[in-house]
């Protein structure tokens, strides 16, 4: 039986730790990458027992427990005063209840260990893709330098921009009204905030900001959103000012202003999702991570499904045998759908619930996230395994 030829868009975290997944199947692919020189862009990811669970499986145990951090709860605080709403466990507690830590790590880092389990000669920089066509036969990739690419099945990790989507569904971007600035601090300029490694969140009116470690707790990474209606560049690459960062955080508890005044530095970009597709596959195309499903950052969740995706789609291909593509793709559709709608619903529902303005509906707020300060309310997404899903079909 000949192979099948897989075809990657993207070796970016989704594409690589497909073509990693796909490995262990015994099924070869190539990725196209349009940049030329591997480097991540970007500055920290929390990875959740949902994920950490797979990359441990593929190979990366080793290897997370040296670049990450495995904070030890996270923390939501009041945006003024700094009072605490709720501490949830994480370290020692959530590995023994989850069986997979929680860490924080670099986005570089993470992705130079996944780049370690994919042959090199197989993934092709400066190779982008411009069009995606096909046919009953074959998909194809069309490079910008005129070179096809011929394949029996076309996997689009290509991002919030993707060329594959376009073969599935309409791109139609939907504004969230948020920008977020991010950044990374060198620890000896924060250490007020490293007395115990933790991800720290402050509430507050129309914006809210999240910090912690990374680089083994070299570094502390940041994200602070702030309300533009005038900016909406979706770019990863878009420098924001400092200066107006630290303005739009006026008055906040000293712990942020003294963070946001530590970095030298911004990334910024407008936020934006769209509406839950139906449907993640048309003919041998296929999407997977923000190609396929991009959510707002409120859930913490976007590497994590894009993880999530690349190990399902990988298990139904590998369990298609001659069947073909096309019935690994109806499966892995009824498989990831609904767990990565319900996410991306509850990732918008954050952006309103983190930002509401101190009153009534904010007090309703504090009150009840004091209540659900334990680990139970997240069994539903840290104790999910993508691997038993394939088997055992359960979807969320």
């Amino acid at each position: 039986m000949p192979r099948m030829r897989v075809a990657v868009v993207g070796a970016g975290i989704a594409g690589l730790t497909f073509a990693a997944a796909l490995r262990r199947t015994g099924i070869d692919c190539h990725l196209y990458e349009q940049a030329r020189r591997l480097t991540e862009v970007g500055a920290g990811v929390q990875i959740a027992p949902n994920a950490t669970r797979l990359l441990r499986r593929m190979g990366l145990r080793d290897r997370l427990r040296t670049i990450a951090v495995t904070p030890q709860a996270i923390e939501m605080r009041r945006w003024n005063d700094g009072t605490l709403l709720q501490r949830t466990p994480l370290g020692g507690t959530c590995q023994r209840r989850f069986g997979a830590p929680y860490y924080t790590v670099h986005r570089a880092d993470l992705h130079s260990g996944l780049l370690s389990l994919v042959p090199r000669h197989r993934v092709h920089l400066g190779a982008r893709c411009v069009a995606v066509t096909q046919d009953d036969d074959e998909a194809r990739l069309h490079l910008s330098d005129g070179t096809v690419i011929a394949a029996d099945l076309v996997v689009g990790a290509d991002g919030i921009h993707s060329v594959a989507r376009q073969q599935i569904v309409a791109d139609r971007p939907r504004f969230s009204g948020q920008t977020i600035y991010r950044g990374l601090v060198p620890a000896e300029r924060v250490r007020h905030l490293l007395t115990e490694p933790r991800v720290q969140l402050w509430l507050g009116p129309d914006q809210h900001c999240v910090c912690y470690p990374v680089s083994s707790g070299r570094q502390v990474s940041f994200g602070a959103t702030a309300a533009a209606l005038d900016w909406k560049q979706e770019s990863w690459t878009a420098e924001g000012d400092p200066m107006e960062l630290a303005a739009a955080y006026t008055g906040w508890h000293p712990d942020v202003t003294a963070l946001i005044g530590a970095a030298e530095t911004v990334g910024r970009w407008a936020l934006h999702d769209r509406e839950n597709a139906d449907r993640l596959s048309s003919g041998r195309v296929t999407v997977i991570g923000d190609a396929a499903h991009p959510m707002l950052p409120f859930q913490a969740q976007g590497a994590n499904q894009a993880i999530e995706d690349a190990v399902v789609l990988a298990l139904c291909l590998a369990d298609a045998g001659r069947s073909g593509p096309g019935t690994a793709l109806r499966r892995y559709e009824r498989i990831r759908l609904p767990r990565t709608a319900l996410i991306q619903r509850r990732s918008r529902d954050n952006a309103k619930t983190f930002h509401l303005a101190d009153g009534e509906a904010q007090r309703h707020r504090d009150s009840t996230v004091r209540t659900t300060s334990g680990l139970d309310g997240h069994e539903w997404l840290f104790g999910y395994d993508a691997e038993q899903a394939v088997t055992t079909r359960r979807s969320l």
